[in-house]
């Protein structure tokens, strides 16, 4: 039997859960005390209340007022929320009337009693227990407790309740025992940053009879709750998009590039700073403006601003484009964005607005948001495939450490990227040059010339082959003529 799963009444989180939860079943939520346990499980209890459902929160730990105190603070109003403190009693003398028994014994029958009674006059559809550490304390034993959660697990079942459990990490030395009682396990957890703010990320370790996204998937806490950005599964998106290349606006690139850049794939922009990657990621992405094409820029190391004012100076009406919307530039602080959060800005540019041009500016920048490198890879790799299942241009732009002479990376995504179009300084006749090559395209066929190249108010210029230098790519070239001059000699 199928059942339709409810909403968590958090859209990523559903994303991850397959739909949702699934309805009259026993779900545990644990995490270390601050990682939002509570805030998504009223999320839960109020995506029900506007449904129309009866919904009830017992709580162990938390008071009536704290919890309205934390609903205020996200904006929401608790009105239809049923809000019971279960251990709301005065416990005293229990010690006097009771010798036979330990006191927690009659206390944990007390409070289950009174929690039961207030189910059964509710009759709720989502019920929030808050929270286990308070149960396996009045346990006294593991044994006791499993019972306990058996005995519980089976009364929400019979009344058809879905029930989220809630669970300190630090506190649960037994919690494993709970995983194996429950239909699902989330685990909420923070990541440990020397700097920048907190990164959250949650993880499903269990989910019977559905298929959910598995691995971490970022999340944050705001104003208004918690937001879930799921991991990115680009097999997902597998689709056989549009195959032609477009113009980049300039004829001398699209005749190194052998025709202009193909729908679908990334192109990666290399060379030392100041060469001019950004100027012709912009040139390409204005160009797609002027075919009525959507764009967006994200740029890790430039303002707004400045950007604004240096595509100006290159004479692209880069202001109309942003009102017109035809291009989204959004300045990204890597130090306040994980990774996850920054894949789920992309999808919504492209899913949500129908960008079909994507530039990250830089990938160094993007390292910084996303510090494991290895896994920066990967998730790299996931994000072009599924830009390129799309159809989408992406633009990356890679900073090579060093001016003139040797180069280095300090990330290497070549092998990434569809094409590679390398920019470097070189020095002749007493002045620093610029050079445009093209190194890789998979394709189709590309110039392997390497071309001097200029910025300036007019725009772009690209000359003629360099056939009368010889080691343009070591910074330090010498003239042919000179060459076969001293080889005479």
């Amino acid at each position: 039997m199928t059942h339709t799963p409810i909403g968590s009444g958090i859209p990523g989180l559903d994303v991850v859960l397959g739909g949702g939860y699934t309805p009259g079943r026993l779900y545990l939520v644990e995490g270390l005390p601050g990682s939002g346990k509570t805030t998504l499980a009223m999320q839960f209890l109020l995506d029900g209340r506007a449904r129309g459902e009866r919904v009830l929160y017992v709580s162990l730990s938390e008071t009536v007022s704290e919890l309205r105190e934390m609903a205020e603070s996200h904006g929401w109003s608790l009105d239809g929320i049923c809000l019971y403190e279960a251990l709301a009693v005065d416990a005293s003398g229990v010690d006097a009337h009771y010798t036979m028994f330990h006191p927690s014994e009659i206390e944990l029958a007390d409070t289950t009693r009174r929690i039961m009674e207030h189910i059964e006059a509710i009759a709720p559809d989502r019920l929030v227990f808050d929270s286990l550490a308070e149960l396996r304390l009045l346990s006294g034993s593991a044994l006791r407790y499993r019972r306990h959660v058996l005995a519980l697990k089976q009364y929400f079942a019979d009344r058809a309740c879905t029930t989220l459990l809630l669970d300190d990490v630090s506190a649960s030395e037994g919690g494993m025992q709970v995983h194996t009682i429950v239909h699902g396990v989330v685990r909420l957890s923070a990541l440990d940053s020397d700097f920048g703010g907190d990164r959250r990320r949650l993880r499903v370790n269990k989910y019977r009879g559905r298929r959910f996204i598995g691995g971490y998937h970022d999340y944050r806490i705001e104003h208004g709750g918690l937001q879930v950005f799921p991991r990115l599964v680009a097999s997902e998106f597998r689709r056989e998009g549009e195959q032609r290349s477009v113009g980049t606006g300039e004829p001398r690139l699209d005749a190194l590039l052998g025709g202009g850049v193909d729908r679908g794939t990334s192109t990666l922009l290399i060379g030392a700073a100041g060469t001019g990657k950004s100027s012709l990621a912009t040139l390409i992405a204005s160009t797609a403006a002027e075919r009525g094409e959507r764009s967006a820029i994200f740029a890790f190391d430039e303002s707004v601003r400045s950007f604004i004012t240096r595509s100006q100076g290159l004479g692209f009406p880069i202001e109309r484009y942003l009102r017109d919307g035809h291009i989204h530039l959004q300045a990204v602080d890597p130090a306040e964005l994980s990774s996850g959060e920054f894949t789920q800005v992309i999808r919504d540019a492209v899913e949500l607005h129908g960008a079909r041009v994507v530039v990250i500016d830089s990938l160094n920048g993007y390292l910084n948001a996303m510090p494991e490198q290895q896994y920066m890879l990967l998730q790299l790799h996931e994000l072009l495939a599924y830009l390129g299942s799309l159809g989408v241009i992406t633009i990356l732009i890679s900073a090579q450490l060093g001016l003139i002479g040797t180069m280095s990376n300090s990330l290497d995504v070549s092998y990434l990227a569809d094409s590679v179009v390398l920019l470097r300084y070189f020095e002749a006749s007493g002045e620093v040059r610029q050079a445009i090559s093209v190194l890789k395209k998979r394709t189709g066929a590309h110039e392997r010339t390497i071309r001097p190249f200029k910025l300036g108010p007019d725009g772009f210029e690209i000359g003629e082959p360099l056939r009368e230098f010889r080691g343009v790519l070591t910074g330090v070239p010498q003239e042919r003529s000179a060459s076969a001059g001293g080889a005479g000699r």
